[in-house]
């Protein structure tokens, strides 16, 4: 248990600890607007960025997280295009992503060892920098949420109706994406790109089980994705497991012993 202790873990644990406030908050919005796979579309997106960051010599993260932005806003755009089969922005959007990312990564194939790290997470390498980044996301979202929750809540649930009582959509649905933006591109270095729709949708899925109310979900979509988080963590560090996908899985135990919770209840 030496590697509890140790610097690296700490900011690792830090790191997911913030991760697991921000990633599960904007995921409940996610999946109640019917949005879930828009997490791995930004994921992807942003390792094109990512690419680019170590292709040109520019921080990583921060290039991800501008490539990020930018699929939200034509994402958006593509969303009015399409009003009938909106959820073709996202494949669209995603496919681009991919493709770009495959090219940059031939024209910079020094960096690819780098770059998957932010494919399948590394979090044990966390540096202060990242931590910095992280913790302004997590800042930003929160001061988002906490002054504009009852609007998100009115637009997940019912646009239409939030659109004639005057609300502006479009402007709290590009908050709503941007915000995402944010928070993938802060945690591709954790969870990895290929994981981290998986911290957005696993604990509002959770939180569908239990949650009677949209402030229960708020509360156990936090609590699931940090026990998890934790947990995962830990387990990963005391037996030399990939943290990112040790949480995936432990995410995943959460939901189905809580599905099994729901079905006895009901048979009793």
């Amino acid at each position: 248990m030496e590697i509890v202790t140790s610097e690296f873990f700490q900011r690792a644990m830090l790191g997911g600890v913030l991760i697991g406030i921000t990633a599960p908050l904007m995921g409940i919005f996610l999946v109640l607007r019917r949005l879930a796979m828009i997490g791995d579309t930004l994921s992807h997106v942003s390792i094109a960025g990512v690419a680019l960051g170590f292709l040109i010599g520019v921080y990583p993260v921060a290039v991800g997280l501008v490539f990020a932005i930018a699929a939200s806003f034509a994402i958006e755009k593509l969303r009015k295009a399409y009003k009938t089969y909106a959820e073709l922005s996202i494949a669209i959007i995603m496919s681009g992503g991919v493709a770009l990312a495959s090219i940059l990564f031939t024209m910079g194939k020094g960096f690819s060892s780098n770059v998957s790290s932010y494919l399948f997470g590394s979090i044990l390498t966390l540096n202060n920098r990242d931590l910095i980044v992280i913790g302004a996301v997590t800042v930003i979202v929160l001061i988002a949420i906490w002054s504009q929750v009852k609007e998100l809540f009115l637009i997940s649930f019912d646009e239409d109706a939030a659109a004639v009582s005057g609300l502006p959509v479009r402007y709290y649905n590009m908050m709503i994406s941007i915000l995402t933006a944010l928070v993938i591109s802060a945690s591709i270095k954790i969870v990895g790109a290929l994981l981290v729709s998986a911290l957005l949708t696993i604990p509002a899925a959770c939180s569908l089980v239990v949650a009677r109310s949209f402030r229960q979900s708020i509360i156990t979509v936090v609590v699931v994705a940090e026990i998890a988080m934790i947990g995962g963590l830990l387990i990963a560090g005391v037996w030399n497991l990939a943290p990112g996908g040790t949480v995936v899985l432990l995410l995943i135990v959460i939901l189905l012993l809580l599905l099994l919770v729901r079905r006895g209840f009901k048979t009793a």
